[in-house]
């Protein structure tokens, strides 16, 4: 029973990490469980630790699921280039118990033609530390006499680390003229605040090579809005400030993915679905302020390969559904203008998860 168990907990918390899919700012902090001790025969590793990069580029621009393919076409897309490197360093207190702690490391390009004047494409960059997490697993039966079925707990919480007022040069519309001002919401190290995480993860074994997996994880942030603005250096628009535009929001994000696993020797195939998810509201705290919220659907196949005290793995989700919903601005827009009123984002098509995981 053990190697399945092993293959399990190493497949179902790789790459559970959520992440940034474009415009739509879903950050680098989203769920590690820790199902490496499952019981008295693996509390020999105390430690473990994992390092998980995870790129994706997005470029295409949703209103709702209606794909804009024009702006491509056009050459007005707003393209990001997002990398992160997260890593967690997890303690196992006893067969039951665990504390983790999670840092990512953030590098991010956006090209646009609009927030630079409107008549010629430039970057902007943001690169350093993100928020920080610490989280508490248990375990709700015991491992040691659970081998078929188990679910694990975790309850955490969310500093504000990264900068989340992070700034680079923007040029405008007078030739030579550059200004200085926060970078886009979606390549901010950080959103400002402190927030609490919940997480659920769990496995079925099926058989000795076949098991099923499910993560869920939700942020609640519980303060409306960071202080940032989102004029890029410049003065907001007056109707930004009526529909609450002009100030960054800090909003909740929530994650599950679903799927089974099945072991050939030394690899494990990996294979199910992800959805990762900024609301438009919050469950705690107001919701006004600028924020993108929308989701991604995707098909996540993976393949792990596990050695005595170490496992390599590479996951690629590929998105079979993007919806950029309609925010609390775009509805106050929409009740003072008697207009349905709703902004897009630009999305990826896929993103790719390359990592490790070590037992020590």
């Amino acid at each position: 029973m053990k190697p399945i168990l092993i293959f399990t907990i190493s497949v179902l918390l790789i790459s559970v990490q959520a992440s940034s899919q474009g415009c739509v700012a879903i950050r680098s902090i989203g769920g590690m469980c820790m199902m490496e001790h499952t019981g008295a025969d693996t509390t020999e590793s105390k430690w473990m630790f994992n390092a998980n990069n995870r790129y994706f580029k997005s470029f295409r621009h949703f209103v709702g699921t209606q794909e804009q393919p024009q702006r491509i076409a056009n050459g007005t897309e707003v393209i990001n280039h997002s990398y992160a490197l997260d890593l967690t360093l997890t303690r196992i207190l006893d067969k039951r118990w665990s504390l983790a702690f999670n840092m990512p490391i953030l590098y991010n390009e956006r090209s646009s033609l609009y927030e630079h004047g409107g008549k010629e494409r430039h970057t902007t960059k943001s690169f350093g530390m993100g928020d920080v997490r610490f989280t508490a697993y248990a375990w709700i039966l015991d491992p040691a006499s659970h081998h078929r079925f188990n679910a694990q707990a975790g309850l955490g919480i969310k500093l504000p680390t990264g900068d989340y007022k992070y700034q680079d040069k923007f040029y405008t519309a007078t030739p030579g003229v550059t200004v200085y001002g926060p970078v886009d919401q979606s390549i901010q190290l950080g959103d400002g605040g402190t927030g609490f995480t919940t997480e659920l993860n769990a496995y079925y074994n099926l058989s000795h090579r076949v098991n099923l997996y499910g993560n869920f994880y939700y942020l609640i942030n519980p303060r409306e809005q960071n202080g940032v603005s989102t004029a890029r250096g410049g003065t907001p628009s007056p109707t930004a400030v009526a529909y609450g535009s002009d100030v960054m929001s800090v909003p909740d994000q929530y994650m599950y993915r679903l799927g089974a696993n099945f072991q050939v020797n030394r690899f494990t195939l990996s294979g199910g679905i992800r959805k990762e998810c900024v609301p438009a509201k919050d469950l705690v705290g107001g919701s006004n302020g600028f924020r993108r919220p929308g989701y991604v659907v995707s098909v996540e196949p993976g393949v792990t390969y596990a050695f005595k005290k170490m496992s390599l793995y590479a996951y690629v989700p590929v998105a079979v559904k993007r919806d950029r919903t309609q925010s609390v601005p775009d509805m106050i827009k929409t009740d003072i203008t008697g207009t349905y009123a709703q902004g897009d984002a630009a999305f990826a098509d896929y993103s790719v998860s390359i990592g490790m995981n070590i037992r020590f």
